[in-house]
């Protein structure tokens, strides 16, 4: 996500559970994180700078069709939430985003 606060509302909802291993401000640097890292998931914004998120959805499930991706996003036109999951997302999520949404997006990925 390119908002900070998205981010560490994020971190607030995720951190307690999970182990945040890295944080990206565009699609770009979010494919450069997903090959140093190889998280057990992702959550990806829509709208980012220099390489949007429908664009870095598509890149890092053809380099990496294991990633385990949840969108979460304020563009949550029904066209864009079937976009998403057609290319791989496993979830979509509107912001602005419920705690418990989001944990049980992330949770539904390891059952």
């Amino acid at each position: 996500d390119d908002c900070a606060i998205m981010r560490l509302r994020l971190r607030e909802i995720l951190e307690p559970e999970f182990t945040i291993v890295a944080e990206a401000t565009d699609g770009e640097e979010a494919l450069s994180l997903y090959g140093q890292h190889k998280p057990d998931f992702v959550t990806l914004d829509i709208t980012m700078p220099k390489v949007n998120g429908m664009d870095t959805l598509k890149e890092m499930i053809a380099s990496h069709p294991e990633a385990k991706i949840v969108i979460v996003s304020a563009v949550g036109q029904k066209q864009t939430v079937f976009e998403a999951l057609a290319l791989g997302a496993k979830d979509f999520v509107v912001k602005p985003f419920d705690a418990e949404r989001v944990l049980r997006a992330v949770k539904r990925l390891f059952d």
